[in-house]
């Protein structure tokens, strides 16, 4: 009876253990990060932030990037490639539902595709599909699109979150209210302060093993250091004082994740504005600037020059931060040979970001040791897509570009920065329709070197994303193949 009674008791107390384990188990998480989007459509407007809360979470494509950058099925489950490589063939998963409960369907695909590809189109990446001669609906899980040359990076561009998938009744709503088909359904947007997302019951793949995610936005990075360090959120994802990581990392109640990301950092200038219409002028710019020290000074080492627009980690990179080095005396020479000799005055306009912030600063400073005055302003992000990206009012920018692989920009000549040459746009019309990978490989060198003797804008570091996260949460990206925060593989070890 003892040993019964005693195993009886055991048993309870084990029970009892288990569901207070149970009872601690965390399901829920808050992230936080330095940007509040603008609204939560992906699909128009080029703000960055709106991927990073919806991609992958909420938002799906046909196809989707992976952790690593690869390319991987999204919405599609596979695919055929004609032979003259114009004709793409996607077979849809099957029971693939909306957040309000309707079926995703072919016809889904074929508007989603149409609107980001027509005239009035507000798509920030609407180059992204003017490739597109046709969409055509097989059947309910079928799309054929038709391509009008063949396009290598077709894959690829379906994967950006310019590129996801929408219903057409959502539409109306979709930039406070947005309706997609991911782990995670849309719940609240407190403006200011927090987006609220829960799990998504019904999702058609694997389920997220969160229950809920809170979004939390801190743009301050004092506020961003003490927030972390009460543990009042439990990850910040591109965190913004790396002054504060080397703190983190001692601390065992935290991790530190400190790893690339596709954005190149520039000091953009308006090719078409006096004098940065002038070549020398720009290049003079760019010698006036010494990248190691924005770097160490902006970013505390966190950083990897850039002479181009490309990503150091791309196999097909090239470093040309040699056609720039810094060198005051050639920059001055450089502005005499324009007509500058006593310099002139342009605006700076910056950004949210530390590295635009704290980058400005000294930036202004290592122009004015040339004879360049550059008018500051510190614009917030909403104000920066009205004026400079879609207004092309101001002189100088800086700002990081984390679109994956996104050189075609230059070939754009409406772009903010208004680079209009046409030997290059021809070189990506030629990119564009090579499939070969030799070949493609040597043409994007070209391009790269042709941007950077051109002195479109001067290129300072490719940017560092670092993570301080509880040293508990397990799944999160290190990288940045994309600028995403995927919480759909994230949990909390025990």
């Amino acid at each position: 009876m003892r040993l019964r009674k005693f195993g009886l008791g055991l048993v309870s107390a084990l029970a009892l253990v288990a569901s207070v384990g149970m009872a601690h188990a965390k399901s829920d998480i808050v992230v936080a990060m330095q940007l509040e989007p603008p609204h939560l459509d992906p699909t128009g407007a080029a703000a960055g932030a709106i991927d990073s809360v919806l991609y992958s979470n909420v938002f799906e494509g046909l196809t989707r990037f992976g952790p690593d950058g690869s390319v991987n099925p999204g919405l599609a489950e596979s695919w055929e490639i004609s032979e003259d490589g114009k004709t793409y063939t996607f077979k849809l998963h099957e029971g693939v539902k909306f957040h309000d409960g309707s079926d995703l369907t072919a016809d889904d695909v074929k508007f989603s595709l149409d609107r980001a590809r027509a005239d009035d189109s507000q798509n920030a990446q609407k180059a992204l599909f003017t490739g597109i001669e046709s969409v055509e609906v097989v059947d309910p899980l079928t799309v054929k699109v038709t391509l009008k040359e063949p396009n290598g990076n077709f894959l690829f561009n379906m994967a950006w979150g310019d590129a996801v998938i929408v219903a057409p009744e959502s539409i109306a709503d979709i930039k406070s209210k947005p309706i997609g088909t991911g782990a995670f359904k849309f719940t609240d947007w407190v403006q200011g302060d927090r987006i609220d997302l829960e799990k998504n019951a019904d999702y058609w793949g694997e389920p997220a093993k969160l229950d809920k995610v809170t979004f939390k936005f801190i743009s301050d990075p004092t506020a961003a250091f003490a927030a972390v360090m009460a543990e009042d959120v439990n990850a910040f994802v591109g965190f913004p004082a790396p002054e504060n990581l080397p703190q983190f990392e001692a601390d065992p109640r935290f991790q530190v994740l400190v790893g690339s990301t596709e954005g190149e950092t520039i000091l953009a200038a308006n090719n078409k504005l006096p004098p940065l219409d002038n070549v020398k002028v720009r290049e003079a710019i760019a010698h006036a600037i010494d990248r190691q020290s924005i770097i160490d000074g902006a970013m505390f080492g966190y950083g990897t020059p850039i002479g181009t627009h490309f990503a150091p980690h791309n196999p097909d990179y090239v470093d040309l931060t040699d056609n720039s080095q810094y060198d005051p005396e050639l920059s001055k020479k450089l502005l005499a040979e324009a007509g500058y000799a006593d310099g002139f005055t342009t605006t700076l306009k910056l950004p949210p970001p530390s590295y635009a912030r704290r980058g400005g600063e000294i930036i202004a400073a290592q122009l004015r040791a040339v004879g360049i005055e550059t008018e500051i302003t510190n614009l917030e992000w909403a104000q920066w897509l009205e004026q400079v990206f879609k207004g092309k009012d101001y002189g100088l920018t800086i700002v990081s570009h984390t679109e994956p692989m996104d050189i075609g920009i230059y070939a754009r000549a409406d772009y903010y920065f208004q680079y209009d040459n046409a030997d290059f746009q021809k070189l990506f019309a030629d990119l564009t329709a090579e499939n070969d990978p030799a070949k493609r490989s040597d043409l994007l060198k070209q391009a790269q070197e042709m941007i950077s003797k051109d002195y479109v804008n001067t290129y300072l570091f490719q940017l560092a994303f670092p993570t301080v996260a509880d040293a508990k949460i397990k799944g999160l990206w290190e990288n940045q193949p994309t600028q995403a925060t995927d919480l759909t593989a994230v949990y909390w070890e025990d």
